[in-house]
């Protein structure tokens, strides 16, 4: 097995994002060569190229149905030889679609997608996977709460693969309630991830497999191109359910996420660039969406999450929260577009964290025209509780702008905007907000450059900009 070599990280143009980070804090020299060069967009106006730039895959006009291969849907059948040899023609023959019909199947073990392949769940069609840990087998490189290992397969797994996608009306199923006692037996596995992490283990040294109990992802694309979700339903997610790792023009749209077991977040893009989530529908135990970009140590010098676009999504439920970055950050998140979207029944509806001595930053959030139904706390920019002992200091938080957003109610503080007091955070803008009803307007300590137009709590007009 072989670790991820930082080169290969240059060919999706990610080293940008490095680049920004490693030289965050230092003085920076005026380059006179480029002041009379036209400045990009700001702001909302680079959205329409960054939408440009993230184009679905294109498949073959080739069908290869997983009953031409032997599958079938008679009782105690697993279709998982089908599905991979149906995969693999397809594959070999230059691409196209591999059909599920209608039908229940079982997939005893994962599916690993290939390069021009298009998974396709016809209407009615319900694939469950089955809950054989050995299954799972061998060990798959991942990125596991944000520390490369190699691990249990995730059910749905791709490596360095372009043009793939899952498609249809159908349902997948991860039997999640069958991976759950997994959460209560994980944490000496994850104690030592992060401790071969900070003591620097080789990532190819770093495995969990038979034995171990990290419990796997639902779909997890690993270093991939161009990929498309899109109208698929994912059920019953063992951990996070959808995750794209390192990954370059990723489309999910119209996908629904319905409740898992623990740590089910429903979207996690993870040191991805040029991300699209768009008319989807999320019920989830954990963070309905959650942007990452890795845990130090082992995230340090490796991309971040940029140009990441949620729109006219439906976050409907969790017990935590709806529209989140964090916690893991250490590569940078920027460029993060949110509008359109509706929230409910959360802790925290729009939710900025990060571990606070593990560094990283988050810059460049723009949320407009959201619609809040009840949370505990509409907009939250916190550090984290989590680890302490971190050497990496405090993260960065910066230009952060939400404006045209209601909310119903807020049954905490509307804003929880607690900086750290070594690096306060800085430029927040919020304009035009409503909240209906709240307990409390706001709790706000280490900011600078905060400004507040037009927002109205309990009917009365408020303000606490500087």
């Amino acid at each position: 097995m072989q670790g991820f070599p930082r080169r290969d990280f240059l060919r999706f143009g990610l080293a940008a994002a490095v680049g920004s980070a490693s030289g965050r804090g230092r003085a920076q020299q005026t380059d006179t060569r480029t002041l009379s060069q036209p400045q990009s967009p700001l702001g909302w106006a680079q959205l329409p190229a960054i939408l440009s730039s993230i184009v679905p895959p294109q498949f073959p006009d080739r069908d290869f149905v997983i009953t031409d291969y032997g599958a079938s849907t008679a009782r105690d059948s697993d279709a998982n030889p089908a599905l991979r040899a149906a995969i693999r023609a397809c594959h070999q023959a230059g691409g196209g679609r591999v059909i599920v019909p209608a039908g229940q199947w079982t997939s005893q073990g994962p599916i690993h997608l290939l390069s021009n392949v298009n998974l396709y769940l016809e209407a009615n069609a319900a694939v469950e996977f089955a809950f054989d840990p050995n299954a799972y087998l061998p060990v798959q490189l991942v990125r596991w709460q944000g520390i490369r290992c190699y691990s249990h397969s995730p059910l749905i797994y791709a490596y360095r693969q372009k043009n793939i996608a899952v498609t249809g009306s159908g349902t997948l199923n991860g039997n999640g309630y069958r991976w759950a006692p997994w959460s209560d037996r994980q944490r000496p596995d994850w104690l030592l991830l992060q401790k071969m992490a900070r003591t620097g283990v080789p990532v190819e040294q770093r495995i969990f497999g038979q034995g171990h109990r990290l419990r796997p992802t639902f779909f997890e694309a690993y270093d991939c191109q161009n990929i498309l979700l899109q109208g698929v339903t994912f059920a019953g997610s063992p951990f996070w359910t959808l995750h794209p790792v390192f990954c370059t023009n990723v489309t999910i749209q119209e996908v629904n996420v319905e409740r898992g077991e623990l740590n089910d977040d429903g979207c996690d893009p993870d040191s991805c660039l040029n991300v699209l989530i768009e008319g989807c529908n999320f019920s989830t135990v954990d963070d309905n969406v959650s942007i990452k970009a890795g845990f130090n140590p082992d995230g340090e010098d490796l991309p971040g999450c940029e140009n990441i676009v949620i729109q006219n999504c439906n976050c409907l439920s969790s017990t935590w929260s709806g529209l989140t970055i964090g916690s893991d950050i250490a590569g940078g998140v920027r460029n993060v577009f949110i509008q359109n979207c509706t929230v409910n029944h959360c802790v925290n509806a729009h939710y900025i964290k990060a571990r606070a001595n593990w560094g990283g930053y988050v810059e460049k959030v723009y949320i407009r025209s959201n619609r809040v139904g009840d949370c505990h706390t509409l907009l939250a920019l916190l550090p984290d509780s989590y680890d302490q002992a971190g050497p990496f200091g405090p993260p960065v938080y910066s230009n952060i702008n939400m404006r045209n957003v209601t909310c119903a109610e807020s049954k905490g503080a509307a804003f929880t905007l607690n900086g750290d007091p070594r690096l306060p955070i800085r430029e927040v803008s919020l304009s035009k907000i409503d909240v209906k009803l709240a307990r409390k307007v706001a709790s706000i300590e280490n900011i600078t450059g905060l400004t507040a137009t037009d927002i109205t709590v309990n009917g009365d007009p408020i303000d606490f900009g500087e």
